[in-house]
């Protein structure tokens, strides 16, 4: 070009050479599909022009996918936005429902790129290789439903075996400024590479998919100021879990977490994507870090330079504007944060480590540790492993092993093939430990576990990002911690929660006391990534030939029929299936672990229902009164009963009620059984957006102390559906044994497509509505 311009070519033959940036692809998997920079920029000025204000990052990558950016309402907490994501992820336990959905639709193939990952069916058994074999077996048929629905209708799929979806995500399709959803709550992993990757439900997945404007309530954004540096044993996992005690489980409801500030740079790309994922355990819609070199090192690393390169032309728009406004401001000084481990039963119960072994023994909680557990999507890159890697290998240099049992997942085949290869798995396993498959595995209750009997107590600690009750072993009395890979590691070797690796010391086998070091370890390898095996298979160019089967008699897959619409009635005399007393998590709703099998088959996954909320009537788990013939009996048969008889029912909710995993059959399954309201004091963003979309009626006490008025034995009737509308509340008839009556208000936040659901019967139903009424 400078040639040419010393050369005296005349300018209208170099403004074209100057306008034109070079196409890049969005991933090396879909060679023409391009990353669109100039829309992304287009659209922020606009919306900067008619805001007139600065903007935060969220603000920009989330405006900046509008679908009408010049009309759209926009208004923090307030309004519903009409997006245009970019791209869409499903792991395999909720892509059976998601492309299920998709089938319904009718509709050829998916508008936007698409992939599966299967990463939820491996259960921990015996080790990674013979784990994996036994999973191929035992899931074949889905499998097979997966990869042929996913041929058919254009999206790509990775085999099992090949990773956990968040990191093969950050590792090939997460870029700054994308904006991606993903069937699973930890979808904000996506985060640590800046750009905006949000956990939805299989139906919201449907409509980017169909091609429709996917709506999102406007987020506020929490700003998280971090100054200081990491050093020593603090690790990227202390901020978040130091956020979550801020925050607790609903405190980023309704909002993105945006990091910021000078101590943003002491983080790796990895490091920032863990404490991304586990924003979800705050209730946030999904958190971000602005675009550096710390991202740029790992886009490189991976193979993406040239989207690097593309980034840093438009790093303006990367990062938040100066001045720029949040709706609450956290600051933590990293120089002063210490190594935190959070738990039991639940993620945002915060401890510095130092304290956690008196703590332990005040509360009664058992402080030998049976279990360490490292990986999960939240921590198993390259630098999590050489950090546990260091660990043991101090340990084994003075002639100890782990005293705690001790497993490993490998975020990815990626992963897997590198630590292998540049000897961190030998490591590992020197000092006990067994490596898993590369899955999810215990994170999410695939364990088979064998080393205690269900309802003895027991202490496990993990680098995973939720700890309910039951989670990783469905085991009520299994008290988990959660914390870093490296503090599991020590923890492990020592055998107790009474060690803190910052002061105290181990005896090595020749009796004498030391020390465990700091862990320091690469963040990302010296040699180039090991890809390991190929487990990608790329949907075919033209797929409408493929077979999709569904056998009828399948116990695993079935499909789907579409719910009844809204009579046009108000919802009279509806019995009630259970009042819930205190936390009800999507785990309670549709508990994991074994009923993952039934996830294409909701009839069979229905069977699960709400079975771990706690009835506040007898203070048991699925054990409800049948209104009907007086008789306590599970709930999920009791549902059936009152869908044979042809009554509706409703529940009631604590607060956050639905916090969790984005677990889309909690919404699915009460419809199904013939739930139609669901009352709480709170909800969690994802599993209301479920509820609606499935055309349940999600609604909240505008007074919640009017939780107490409602008792187990009475009758609800909501009123005021003829003239249903956006804003406006509805009444509750509360109808006691005794023949008294009392009314209370209920909100809501339904806007006006989304009453259409409801009208509908689903959004799945109203989706084909409009097609029909296209054609």
């Amino acid at each position: 070009l400078q040639h040419a311009l010393n050369s005296g070519v005349r300018r209208y033959h170099v403004a074209p050479v100057l306008c034109q940036r070079a196409k890049v692809a969005m991933s090396h998997f879909e060679p023409n599909e391009y990353i669109n920079y100039e829309k992304l920029e287009k659209n922020i000025n606009i919306v900067r022009k008619r805001l007139d204000r600065p903007l935060t990052l969220s603000e920009k990558i989330v405006y900046g996918h509008l679908d009408d950016p010049a009309k759209q309402e926009i208004e923090r907490g307030k309004t519903y936005l009409r997006l245009r994501p970019d791209r869409v992820a499903m792991q395999d336990a909720t892509a059976q429902m998601a492309m299920l959905q998709f089938i319904s639709s009718g509709l050829p193939k998916v508008a936007v790129p698409s992939t599966i990952h299967c990463d939820h069916l491996i259960e921990a058994q015996s080790g990674g290789e013979k784990d994996l074999k036994r999973a191929k077996d035992i899931n074949q048929e889905v499998y097979n439903f997966l990869s042929t629905a996913g041929a058919k209708y254009g999206v790509g799929f990775w085999k099992p075996g090949s990773g956990i979806i968040h990191q093969i995500i950050l590792e090939n399709y997460s870029y700054p400024g994308v904006m991606l959803i993903g069937t699973d709550s930890h979808t904000p992993n996506g985060g640590g590479l800046g750009g905006i990757c949000i956990g939805v439900g299989g139906a919201d997945a449907v409509d980017v998919m169909a091609g429709i404007p996917w709506e999102l309530k406007c987020p506020k954004v929490i700003g998280v100021k971090l100054t200081g540096k990491l050093s020593g044993w603090t690790s990227p996992k202390d901020v978040i879990l130091k956020v979550a005690g801020i925050l607790t489980v609903k405190g980023g409801t309704g909002a993105i977490i945006e990091y910021h500030g000078p101590g943003v740079d002491s983080i790796s790309c990895t490091g920032m994507a863990t404490i991304c994922n586990m924003g979800a355990e705050i209730g946030a819609t999904t958190s971000i870090f602005p675009y550096n070199e710390r991202m740029k090192k790992y886009l490189g690393k991976t193979g993406r330079a040239d989207i690097a390169a593309l980034a840093d032309e438009f790093k303006q728009h990367l990062v938040p504007d100066s001045g720029c406004q949040y709706d609450q401001v956290i600051e933590i000084n990293l120089s002063e944060l210490k190594p935190h481990i959070n738990g039991p039963f639940t993620p945002d119960l915060a401890h510095p480590v130092s304290d956690i072994g008196a703590v332990a023994e005040k509360e009664g909680w058992p402080v030998d540790i049976r279990v360490g557990l490292i990986g999960s999507c939240t921590n198993s890159s390259y630098e999590d492993m050489g950090r546990s890697a260091a660990v043991a290998k101090q340990a084994l240099a003075h002639g100890l092993k782990c005293k705690s049992m001790f497993t490993i997942t490998p975020g990815s085949e990626q992963i897997r093939a590198t630590i292998e290869r540049d000897g961190y798995a030998k490591v590992l396993r020197e000092v006990g430990g067994m490596v898993l498959a590369n899955a999810c595995g215990p994170c999410i209750g695939q364990w088979d576990r064998k080393d205690i009997k269900k309802g003895e107590k027991n202490t496990i600690v993990t680098s995973y990002n939720r700890n309910f009750t039951g989670r990783n072993d469905a085991n009520p009395e299994t008290h988990a911690f959660v914390t870093s890979p490296e503090i599991v590691t020590a923890l492990s070797i020592a055998g107790t929660l009474k060690f803190n690796p910052e002061t105290d010391y181990l005896t090595g086998a020749d009796g004498k006391k030391f020390k465990l070091e700091a862990p320091d370890a690469d963040e990302l390898p010296k040699l180039e990534f090991d890809p390991g095996q190929d487990t990608y298979q790329y949907p075919p160019k033209d797929g409408s030939g493929q077979r999709v089967d569904v056998s009828p008699t399948s116990q695993r897959l079935q499909l789907l029929e579409p719910f009844d619409k809204w009579d046009g009635k108000d919802l009279e005399d509806m019995l009630i299936l259970i009042k819930v007393k205190g936390k009800c998590t999507t785990d309670h709703i549709s508990a994991a672990g074994p009923w993952l099998k039934f996830r294409g088959h909701l009839d069979n996954i229905s069977n699960n229902l709400l079975i771990g909320a706690i009835n506040i009537e007898n203070g048991k788990a699925n054990s409800v009164r049948n209104a009907l013939t007086q008789e306590f009996g599970p709930v999920p048969d009791t549902a059936r009963y009152y869908k044979k008889m042809g009554v509706k029912w409703a529940v009631i909710g604590d607060e956050n009620y639905g916090e969790g995993s984005s677990r889309e059959h909690a919404a699915l399954e009460p419809r199904h059984l013939g739930g139609r309201v669901i009352i709480t004091k709170s909800f969690a963003r994802i599993h209301e957006t479920n509820l609606k979309k499935q055309g349940l009626l999600p609604l909240t006490f505008a007074d919640p102390a009017d939780y107490n008025k409602i008792h187990p034995v009475d009758k609800l009737s909501i009123v005021g559906l003829k003239d249903f509308a956006p804003g406006k509340p509805l009444k509750c008839i509360i109808k006691h044994p005794n023949g008294s009556q009392e009314t209370i208000m209920l909100n809501h936040t339904f806007n006006e497509s989304q009453i259409e659901w409801f009208q509908a019967g689903s959004a799945l139903n109203r989706m084909k509505e409009l097609q029909q009424k296209s054609s």
